[in-house]
């Protein structure tokens, strides 16, 4: 097959031990951003499988009708980006895997070391020491505080296993059923949303963006939050009101946030009020971006091509789509 990849920034998929899964194939790698239709369908104008990076590239109707050769697209996750419908009605397979068995460690690794970072103002702290400065001011210590697990799933489960370890108080807020599975895991949960924000010293997000949880924390629960609270989003800018967390922390509740991801990615607009926050440590969408997360993503979607391939096409999310595939 012709196979394409988008957005490996640093040309890192021929180097995975699972590469090799492709031999055989035609595989194009792009190492650029590009969003504009004109130049993505002349790139895969040829492309009968399209491999996706989470969601660096928006894959909508404008650009699938003028790609007549395309009949797969691979990934790992959820899938907002991708115009579902048109692949469908296409003849376009979506497959998918959704991971259900393995939580992502290298975000919720990264999560707490952003929870660390901005509790102690290590970013900060650096810059002033790098211009010539000493100390700046005076951090906080996690031991005793209360952390906020807002959405207990696979990666929410291990994050409060991190705060556990750290000597914090663990409370959760999520669906019900979540809720039970958090007790049975020896965890506090708040009688409601309002009492979780008012409560909590660090919240941190960890839920899928769907349309349920689109805009899920409001600007109402931020402002219940401590004005020395931190949030932090590790998951998804939509999960948030829009504008919601830029005006909260001008506000003074929350003091502070660490944020991995963006209503726009890329994001390089430098004025983005984010970036000029001095109570705001920002980093450019790194949580699952190691080298040990990526051989896990693309074993899933190598294979899922390979399975494509064999006639037997597997995680598909529009199965409708097999009854008149390309």
């Amino acid at each position: 097959m012709k196979i394409s990849v988008l957005d490996d920034y640093f040309d890192t998929i021929r180097t995975l031990d699972c590469f090799k899964k492709l031999a055989g194939h035609d595989v194009k790698i792009w190492n650029d951003h590009v969003q504009d239709v004109d130049v993505l369908a002349e790139r895969l104008r040829d492309t009968e499988a399209l491999v996706l990076i989470r969601e660096r590239t928006q894959i909508r109707t404008p650009l699938l009708e003028r790609l007549p050769n395309l009949k797969l697209i691979s990934q790992r996750s959820v899938y907002p980006h991708i115009d579902i419908d048109s692949c469908t009605r296409l003849g376009i397979i979506v497959s998918s895997s959704q991971h259900a068995d393995t939580p992502s460690y290298a975000t919720a690794e990264f999560t707490w070391g952003l929870v660390l970072a901005a509790m102690r103002e290590i970013p900060q702290q650096m810059a002033s020491l790098k211009a010539g400065n000493w100390q700046i001011g005076v951090g906080h210590t996690l031991r005793g505080k209360t952390l906020g697990i807002y959405g207990y799933g696979r990666i929410g489960a291990v994050v409060a296993g991190y705060g556990k370890a750290f000597g914090m108080n663990v409370l959760v807020w999520a669906r019900e059923q979540a809720l039970e599975k958090a007790r049975a895991d020896g965890y506090a949960t708040a009688a409601s949303k309002a009492e979780f924000f008012e409560r909590c010293d660090v919240v941190s997000l960890h839920m899928r963006l769907v349309d349920a949880t689109r805009g899920i924390v409001k600007a109402e629960d931020l402002a219940r939050m401590k004005p020395s609270a931190l949030l932090v989003n590790t998951s998804r800018a939509p999960l948030i009101e829009p504008n919601a967390l830029v005006n909260a922390l001008r506000a003074g509740r929350p003091g502070m946030a660490a944020v991995d991801v963006y209503e726009k990615e890329p994001l390089r607009d430098v004025n983005d009020p984010l970036l000029n926050m001095p109570n705001v440590v920002c980093t450019p969408h790194l949580g699952y971006v190691t080298r040990d997360e990526y051989e896990l993503q693309f074993v899933d979607i190598f294979d899922q091509i390979i399975a494509y391939a064999n006639g037997k096409p597997e995680n598909v999310v529009n199965p409708d789509a097999i009854e008149h595939r390309r």
